[in-house]
């Protein structure tokens, strides 16, 4: 991985870096993708089987063809499981994040409609929980944005709300919260735990215990879009039936995700995990100091995703177009409405994968430096 991770694994017999690993396993990249935050690229494993279930759906009809997918769909949850300390029959597929915070919280009793949260809360988060009549409660916070624990535990022990919910890594930054410290907090008094883990899973350990998690394919396991996961305890196994409505589904989609995740735990999730740290450290010492940009996340922050604010009046979105259409480089512009409470402007975002090299982000400075400013 360039003068970083000796990170390897065995395959046919040789030894090869997990970067080699990741980048073989995919099409060649059509510049250089630093996005895996918004949409990794997926392997040919995976396209390979969303193809070739899309084709026996062809040929034996769709609805024999998803009976026929019965094993590798229950492949699947099992490994959603596994990831997020869930069983595997109370793991649902979903059409995405949204789809499943949806699900819970349109079917959330009632009487217990308040919901804790973050300030720095994902936006559209924040709209579905003012969409199905849910009152907000603010966690503690430090001056950078991260959960105070002691604090957070007497709030929630003098006023429980109906639920806690975390986005454990956000989608303006690369913060990471401290997921598994709140998940005992909840636990002990009795609060349930609800876990968006869009950008977490697969860059922080989401097997905390907690009574929900969900998660987008298309992110940091590198499946395809249209398709999600949730996973619920027992108890709260009515709020996750899909119902009548979900049964017109993306089935191929869904093999695509099976794969991918099932290609996630063969490299090893905590390796990979390590590996996404370092990603994220080296990308910020490549990028620190770079004129008109500041980094917002700490060096070690062990997450993937950096943030550059722009210090010189420069718009994040048409730099984003800038870089794509002058050096076929994709990032991501993150605006307010990612976190309204928490963002005061918009910011570039990078999310490179395993596959990330120096010389990628090299490249990626010298193009920002170069980027048409006011």
């Amino acid at each position: 991985m360039d003068r970083r991770s000796r990170r390897f694994r065995t395959v046919a017999g040789r030894q090869v870096s997990l970067a080699d690993s990741w980048r073989a396993a995919r099409p060649p990249a059509a510049g250089l993708h630093l996005d895996s935050a918004a949409c990794s690229r997926q392997s040919y494993a995976a396209l390979d089987a969303a193809t070739q279930h899309a084709r026996h759906e062809a040929e034996v009809g769709g609805y024999v063809a998803a009976e026929a997918a019965t094993p590798v769909l229950e492949a699947g949850r099992a490994a959603f499981a596994a990831l997020t300390a869930m069983t595997p029959d109370q793991v649902v597929f979903t059409t995405g994040s949204r789809h499943a915070l949806t699900l819970l919280l349109s079917r959330w009793p009632g009487q217990r409609r308040t919901v804790a949260c973050l300030p720095g809360e994902y936006g559209p988060n924040l709209a579905v929980m003012a969409a199905h009549g849910f009152s907000r409660q603010t966690l503690p916070v430090d001056h950078a944005g991260r959960l105070l624990l002691d604090e957070a535990a007497a709030m929630l022990g003098a006023a429980p709300p109906g639920l806690v919910h975390l986005t454990p890594v956000g989608s303006h930054r690369g913060l990471v919260q401290p997921l598994a410290a709140l998940a005992d907090i909840c636990r002990e008094r009795g609060v349930p735990l609800i876990v968006d883990a869009a950008q977490a899973l697969g860059q922080i350990d989401c097997a905390v215990g907690a009574d929900a998690v969900y998660s987008s394919s298309r992110k940091w396991l590198a499946g395809p879009r249209g398709v999600g996961v949730l996973a619920v305890r027992p108890e709260l196994a009515a709020l996750a039936s899909p119902g009548p409505e979900a049964g017109d589904v993306n089935v191929a989609a869904q093999v695509g995700f099976c794969v991918a995740v099932g290609e996630h735990l063969a490299l090893g999730p905590a390796t990979v995990r390590a590996a996404l740290a370092e990603v994220g450290s080296l990308s910020r010492r490549v990028l620190a100091d770079l004129p008109g940009w500041r980094v917002v996340e700490p060096d070690d922050e062990p997450s993937a995703i950096t943030t550059l604010a722009p210090l010189r009046g420069a718009d994040p979105a048409a730099v984003r177009a800038w870089l794509i259409a002058e050096h076929a480089i994709v990032t991501t512009a993150a605006g307010v409405e990612r976190a309204p409470a928490e963002l005061t402007g918009p910011v570039l975002r990078i999310s490179p994968h395993l596959d990330a090299t120096v010389s990628d982000l090299e490249a990626f400075r010298a193009a920002l430096a170069a980027a048409p400013h006011p």
